[in-house]
């Protein structure tokens, strides 16, 4: 399937879709407004650092947000008060963008994603796209040609990456917006970006936490020292065994913990996460004890549940090598180079600038996955997607993509951040375990009891301490705008409180510079015969998916 995610390919950085019913809105005065699907279109340049080569449309609807790495469309509900830009907005009486990030939908500098068109989705570029917007745009409202950043105070708001890019332009083209709020930011790029299951091996239960690490050390033992009939055996108890690599197989077991990203506060205990956990911790009507039912019942249990439940649901009817293979460069994940095809240019970004390569812990830490599988794992699949840019596999330049924007150590004068103690992306935002950040009254830091970017949706205000952090971010933001040199108003500043306290769990510096695990050469050498054919018709492999969608059993 074109613009799929691969089921074996870890999930974006990204904001929750929130769409607004399509149906007539009004201003203040009861003036009608368009409906808010209205698309409008801004010339933007192609190139920031070499004008002449024109411009190309960028469009969004008309507070000033890109939903990031996806089309924007079906992001309606960021431009209500259903959100936190709504909530921000109906403070100020402000107005709200939302823009479209270049590469995704239908923004496209160039007619293609081949590796030559997408030299040109860049961090720096995209800030560039952003400060040229607010400098330069007529907005489609009475007095929108006098309300551009030189003019008025210019807020940008995002989560996920786009929050990251908030704080990232904000450093990178200072000046320009006067304020930011930044949900779940994954400010620092991380290639051996194990930590990403970090907080879901915290806050998960102990029972299905210690059960999965004895399923998959297992897994690691027998694939590194078993024989070839233990290995066979292996994969076939989990419904893989028709698989050619051992580093697939096991690899193929995150799965089940990428779902935690799809969990908010306002979904119940029915979700996809807690069913698996339930596959493995309820037996005959009982819950296991904290520390889980042990090494012989998970492995039974788990194998049933992959076999005759999971992988019929994100494979459908293919077979598993190319369902959940990698080792595959002719796949269409890997060749496709049409347009909004939004995998594709968020590989391009992760393979060149940000890493986010989820794999195994190191080995004297606690992992959740598979060593088996580590950033060579992801960076050989870069050289099959992007072969000109990487004709050998390369590791992504995290550490000059650091050094221009600043990281963890990022320090910008009105930014807001909030953060989820149970954000499988923590550990790259400023409330990470592996980086500590104090809250300053320039720059607050407010963490809440949520997930991935759940102070963004007012509904998640039912966890007291997200609604907490939603209040102070507008009202934090609202004095900024009321601080603004040009302001008019008289307003009186809010009293914001002070953030909760959060304390981050203290992780040895040894395991946090820990180099990546050697693979074993059986892990990646290549046994049986591999199908004929190669696709996804998996059902949550969605194309344009924004946020990894729980796997629909």
């Amino acid at each position: 399937m074109a613009g799929a995610r691969h089921p074996n390919s870890p999930p974006r950085p990204a904001i929750p879709l929130v769409t607004a019913p399509d149906t007539p809105v009004a201003d203040k005065k009861g003036t009608t407004l368009p409906p808010l699907s209205t698309v409008y279109q801004f010339d933007q340049l192609i190139d920031h650092d070499n004008p002449s080569r024109g411009t190309f449309k960028q469009r969004g609807p008309v507070i000033l947000m890109t939903p990031g790495e996806t089309n924007a469309e079906g992001f309606t509900g960021y431009l209500t008060n259903t959100t936190i830009n709504g909530l921000i907005a109906q403070a100020n009486n402000a107005t709200i963008v939302l823009i479209e990030h270049r590469f995704f939908g239908l923004s496209n500098p160039l007619p293609d994603l081949k590796d030559e068109s997408l030299a040109l989705l860049t961090i720096d570029q995209a800030a560039k796209d952003l400060a040229f917007f607010a400098k330069t745009a007529v907005l489609p409202q009475p007095g929108g040609d006098e309300i551009n950043a030189d003019r008025v105070p210019w807020i940008m708001t995002g989560g996920s990456y786009a929050g990251a890019l908030t704080a990232w332009t904000m450093v990178d083209q200072p000046g320009i917006f006067w304020a930011g709020y930044a949900s779940s930011a994954v400010v620092e790029a991380i290639t051996d970006y194990w930590g990403y299951f970090e907080p879901i091996r915290q806050n998960m239960p102990a029972n299905c936490s210690a059960d999965v690490q004895a399923v998959v050390s297992h897994f690691d033992e027998v694939f590194t020292f078993g024989t070839p009939e233990e290995q066979q055996s292996l994969k076939e108890m989990f419904g893989m065994g028709d698989m050619t690599h051992l580093d697939d197989v096991a690899g193929s077991l995150r799965n089940i913990l990428w779902d935690w990203q799809s969990l908010q506060p306002y979904i119940g205990p029915g979700a996809t996460f807690f069913h698996s956990c339930d596959a493995l911790e309820v037996k005959d009507g009982i819950n296991a004890p904290p520390s889980g039912w042990g090494l012989t019942h998970a492995l039974e249990a788990w194998g049933a549940y992959f076999t005759n439940t999971y992988l019929p649901a994100i494979c459908g009817s293919d077979s598993r090598e190319d369902c959940l293979g990698t080792y595959n460069a002719s796949q269409s994940f890997f060749t496709d180079t049409s347009l909004d095809n939004a995998e594709r240019s968020w590989m391009w970004s992760e393979c060149n600038e940000v890493g986010y390569l989820q794999d195994g812990a190191p080995i004297i830490w606690p992992s959740l996955v598979t060593r088996l599988v580590q950033p060579s794992y992801d960076e050989r699949q870069c050289s099959y997607m992007f072969p000109t840019a990487f004709p050998q596999p390369t590791a992504p330049r995290v550490a000059e993509t650091n050094a221009k924007f600043l990281g963890w150590d990022i320090d910008v004068e009105r930014l807001f951040f909030a953060n989820g103690k149970q954000d499988p992306w923590r550990e790259a935002t400023v409330s990470s375990d592996f980086h500590t950040r104090l809250s300053t009254p320039s720059q607050p830091i407010f963490v809440g009891n949520g997930f991935h970017c759940s102070d963004l949706i007012v509904k998640s205000s039912v966890d007291p301490t997200i609604e907490a952090v939603i209040d102070a971010g507008v009202t934090t933001i609202s004095n900024w705008i009321a601080e603004w040199p040009g302001s008019e108003s008289s307003k009186t500043l809010q009293a914001v409180s002070s953030p909760a306290p959060f304390t981050p769990l203290d992780i040895p510096s040894s395991v946090v510079s820990a180099t990546p695990e050697a693979v074993p050469p059986v892990a990646t050498q290549a046994t049986g015969s591999p199908p004929e054919t190669a696709g996804s018709t998996g059902r949550f492999a969605v194309p344009n998916a924004m946020i990894r969608q729980a796997v629909e059993l």
